[in-house]
């Protein structure tokens, strides 16, 4: 009788996607309108779009951008697409809002890249434990671009998943 120890796991055919793999890279920086408002509050047209052309665009160089404003002033349309407009040819990414929605932002983006057609009709776990955080916006992205091309969706470690989706026969 062998005593030879069967690794169940490594059989199970079950393909692992590692949500970090995905996750944004680069430095990110927050563009604050706040700072570039008369008083901190009071968008003057002439003013701002003085203040755009002397900006240091090297601050923002290669780097993805968060363009928000902290005060509570009203600022017109206009204005933050000519931020976008000064922004975009020297940054990596332009986002309006926080630096949290730029990280979810750039997380959906890297999701979206995903070639579906190499996991359809296998059985996915979608690792659930890391070293960065992961947010739900992403384990909800993922889900919904495997479930209808995957034959199932578990999430946790191939030696400890909790069930998600299973097609129907």
């Amino acid at each position: 009788m062998s005593d030879a120890i069967i690794n169940r796991v490594s059989e199970s055919l079950l393909t692992t996607i590692d949500l970090e793999e995905f996750y944004p890279k680069g430095e990110t920086v927050v563009f604050d309108m706040k700072d570039h408002l008369f008083m901190g509050l009071i968008l003057k047209e002439k003013d701002f779009r003085e203040a755009l052309k002397i900006l240091d665009l090297s601050v923002y160089t290669g780097k993805n951008v968060a363009v928000t404003c902290t005060a509570d002033a009203v600022i017109p349309m206009w204005a933050y697409m000519l931020v976008a407009t000064n922004l975009q040819p020297v940054a990596k990414e332009v986002v309006f809002g926080n630096e949290d929605f730029l990280h979810k932002t750039l997380f959906l983006k890297n999701l979206a890249a995903i070639n579906v057609k190499d996991y359809e009709d296998k059985r996915v776990v979608i690792k659930g434990c890391g070293d960065l955080p992961i947010s739900e916006t992403a384990y909800v992205e993922i889900t919904k671009l495997l479930r209808p091309v995957v034959k199932s969706i578990m999430y946790g470690e191939p030696c400890s998943t909790v069930p998600i989706y299973k097609k129907p026969k």
